[in-house]
């Protein structure tokens, strides 16, 4: 009996301490991930910023952005107004994308985008457009007679797929000739945030116009160099010879 047991011992020994190297295993990635979900809650912007690892910018300028107004000009008019209803929502690819004309309210000149980035399901949240492309809007599809069909009311405005969306707000930046890393739907977005900032909307607007969940994560758009911090700049350029250097 004990020569048995002598041969059993070790192999069930093996399995044991392969399965209590598993389990460390898997408790220590649990930990890392932990570690890494609670430094993330406690800094929700440490890794969301304007600008790539090598310094570029991720957001248009206000030049850049008129040769994008200027490139969609000459583009078919679903894709303009595609490209043109992206720029002035901040939304993102495929809350466009989802756009009805239930969703849209011509009297009220807003969008409401259905927020796909958020843990709660169902946020919506009404964007005001300007009134020139919400005239655009309604005459390119005719808003009044299919919000009276049941069938048409509920079908997509731009029957894309997001690859076909991406390609096209691609071809407009090439157009454009942009070809920094804002050169994206995501770069339109940020260029929203900026420009919202920059026109002094208070925070909370922006925060709800972009369906963030946190304010902190709104902020980083006042973080860029605007008009007011520039004109602080020039005052300092222009005292500097008011003083005697050491």
């Amino acid at each position: 009996m004990r020569d048995t047991f002598s041969f059993a011992n070790p192999r069930r020994g093996n399995t044991r301490q392969t399965q209590r190297k598993s389990l460390e295993t898997k408790l220590a990635i649990l930990l890392q991930g932990s570690n890494r979900s609670a430094t993330n809650m406690r800094h929700p912007t440490a890794e969301l910023s304007l600008f790539s690892a090598t310094g570029t910018r991720k957001y248009l300028t206000s030049a850049e952005r008129e040769r994008f107004l200027q490139a969609i000009k000459d583009i078919e008019p679903l894709k303009r107004l595609f490209c043109t209803v992206l720029l002035w929502s901040g939304g993102r690819v495929s809350e466009i994308l989802a756009l009805t004309p239930e969703t849209v309210d011509a009297d009220l000149c807003s969008v409401a985008l259905l927020t796909l980035k958020r843990r709660r399901k169902h946020v919506v949240r009404q964007i005001p457009l300007p009134p020139e492309v919400m005239r655009e809007l309604d005459a390119q599809f005719d808003l009044g007679r299919r919000l009276a069909e049941p069938r048409l009311c509920r079908e997509r405005l731009w029957p894309w797929s997001r690859t076909t969306a991406w390609r096209v707000v691609k071809e407009v930046m090439q157009r454009a000739s942009i070809t920094t890393p804002a050169a994206s739907p995501k770069g339109l977005r940020h260029t929203f945030g900026v420009a919202a900032f920059e026109a002094a909307v208070p925070p909370h607007l922006v925060q709800r116009w972009l369906g963030h969940a946190s304010l902190r994560t709104t902020s980083i758009y006042g973080d860029v160099l605007g008009d007011e911090e520039r004109r602080f700049a020039e005052r300092m350029w222009d005292g500097r010879h008011d003083h005697p250097t050491n």
